[in-house]
């Protein structure tokens, strides 16, 4: 009798699950499979004489080519070393012992994922500068006219390291929390050496996940462009993401099937890293059988906690202390001290009908973006969990590919995508806001759809599967039902969403027009010209718009789950 009732239900209701299946499926298909495939179709196209490949074989046979590739190469390995060995030491002194405002030090620590590269940059820049606010009174800044270090191959690979730190601190602080507390304790009960237990028990365990969070700061790094731009471009030190820029910028549309061969070794590149980071956590991961976790041990030394907390306030705080210092500074090349400080930059920037612009354009862009996100993560989040298929699979997958390529790829496909006029239509949207929305819509739709479909596999389906029996048609299932159950994560993933959106700068970077001005965008324009004072006001400001986030969304994340990297 129940299987005669659920075939009745299905028989009702399954019509409408298979018309939103479809429409999900053409909206994929629109924002990610269109855009990436028309960067695939022009990366093969033939040459100007019909050679096979010809655009391909000219742009890797390009010495500018192979200069940034490599470039690209080994400042990410680099990059890659600065961040295993920051996390790695953090992660271990943070999760082994115990020590005051754990929470507050973790937050710290993480502060540099969370704050845009160009800030980011822009931060270090001034730290090091040779009118540095912190260094110059100390007389630790370069001396006048020698240039700041940063403007070169060391200092994009420091800085880009300090940004991605976080991603290997997360990962070897979960190793680290399903350590088994019954080896530690027996190796201490054996009088064993404190640094052979870590050398035997603590880093064989920890030693897969460090290495997934290494190729994860690998991938973050061959596809960052904020730092590259602000750091490699004025220090003649190319990358692929600022080569793509300056080809886009310098040479337009005529210049787009050497962008998209660039893409695509870009994209190879990021794909390659993932890929060794899947095979190396099925095959080096240890099966750790159930039992009582390890806790942080002994209470860490005055010296020590005195230790790390200089460590983290040098990484996180002080270049943001010198961005903030130089915000107060009335004019390029004044030094700054307590008498010449004033808020005259804030007041400039906030008159500046450009700066007001690129603020409302970035929350109006991030906003509708995160709305959208979360209108279209409940209805596949639901297919997924309740109606799983080959196709919801497919879908969900391809969902996931513009976050996974580099950001500078993505926007390179929407402009081969959308360039065009649109057929039926005759309108291109290159030059529009709606461009730079299509691409927020694609690359970031998987901060929301990851923690709803989470929340959605954690709920109970019984309430769907009586309501499909009963005959309940599937947008009051969707709406009554299976939307109350996930709007926390929803929410939390959403104000991710208008976190990571409201900053970014590489999409903005190639798709804003004049009147379409973003805060990333605005930030790398003001510092590209030389205005270094103003580009520190509208960053300190955009800033503190995103701490206010920051503690929206934990505020929301306290019911949403471990949605945020700082509750994870």
């Amino acid at each position: 009798m129940a299987a005669e009732l659920r075939l009745l239900g299905d028989q009702r209701t399954g019509g409408g699950e298979r018309l939103l299946a479809i429409a999900l499926c053409a909206y994929v298909g629109l924002i990610t499979i269109w855009p990436l495939g028309q960067l695939l179709l022009t990366a093969f196209r033939p040459g100007d004489e019909g050679q096979l490949l010809g655009v391909m074989r000219d742009t890797l046979s390009s010495r500018a080519t192979g200069r940034a590739f490599w470039n690209t190469l080994t400042l990410s390995l680099m990059s890659v070393a600065v961040s295993v060995t920051l996390g790695g030491a953090l992660a271990l002194a943070v999760g082994l012992l115990r020590m005051a405002f754990r929470a507050a030090l973790s937050f710290l620590i993480l502060m540099p994922l969370i704050i845009p590269s160009q800030v980011t940059a822009l931060a270090w820049i001034e730290l090091l500068g040779t009118q540095s606010p912190i260094l110059s009174p100390l007389g630790l800044a370069p001396a006048p006219g020698s240039g700041n270090p940063l403007y070169s191959g060391f200092g994009i690979a420091l800085v880009m390291g300090i940004e991605h730190m976080p991603l290997v601190f997360i990962a070897i602080r979960a190793a680290l929390k399903s350590l088994p507390a019954d080896l530690v304790e027996a190796a201490r009960i054996a009088a064993i050496a404190p640094r052979l237990v870590l050398a035997r028990i603590i880093l064989p365990v920890t030693l897969p996940s460090a290495l997934a969070g290494a190729l994860l700061a690998f991938t973050a790094a061959v596809g960052n462009f904020g730092v590259p731009a602000l750091l490699g471009i004025p220090g003649r030190v190319p990358m692929l993401t600022t080569l793509i820029y300056q080809r886009l910028n310098g040479f337009g549309p005529s210049a787009a099937g050497q962008v998209a061969v660039l893409a695509l070794i870009l994209t190879l590149m990021a794909v390659a890293a993932l890929a060794l980071r899947g095979l190396l956590m099925r095959h080096l991961t240890m099966r750790i059988e159930d039992g009582r976790r390890f806790r942080s041990g002994r209470r860490a030394p005055l010296w020590a906690q005195g230790l790390m907390w200089a460590a983290v306030l040098v990484i996180a705080v002080l270049p943001l202390t010198a961005l903030v210092l130089t915000s107060l500074v009335p004019a390029i090349g004044v030094p700054f001290s307590v008498e010449v400080a004033s808020l005259e930059q804030y007041r400039a920037v906030l008159a500046n009908d450009a700066v007001a612009r690129a603020f409302a354009n970035s929350l109006m862009l991030s906003c509708a973006a995160a709305l959208i996100c979360a209108l279209v993560a409940l209805p596949l989040a639901y297919l997924a969990t309740h109606r799983p298929g080959p196709a919801v699979a497919a879908i969900d997958l391809l969902a996931e590919a513009p976050w996974v390529v580099p950001g500078t790829v993505v926007a390179l496909a929407m402009i081969l995508a959308f360039l065009p006029p649109l057929p039926g239509i005759g309108v291109s949207l290159y030059g529009t806001a709606a461009i730079i929305l299509i691409a927020y819509l694609a690359r970031f739709l998987p901060l929301v759809l990851r923690p709803v479909a989470a929340a959605a596999q954690g709920g109970d389906p019984a309430l769907d599967e009586a309501a499909r029996i009963a005959g309940i048609g599937l947008s009051v299932r969707l709406g009554r039902i299976f939307a109350p159950s996930v709007l926390p994560a929803a929410l939390a993933g959403a104000v991710l969403i208008v976190m990571t959106a409201m900053n970014e700068l590489t999409l903005s970077a190639l798709l804003w027009s004049s009147g379409q001005e973003t805060i990333g965008v605005m930030v790398f324009s003001l510092q590209y010209e030389g205005n270094s004072t103003a580009a520190a006001a509208v960053s300190v400001l955009s800033t503190l718009l995103l701490f206010a986030l920051c503690a929206l969304a934990d505020l929301l994340g306290r019911r949403g789950g471990d949605v945020l990297p700082w509750r994870g």
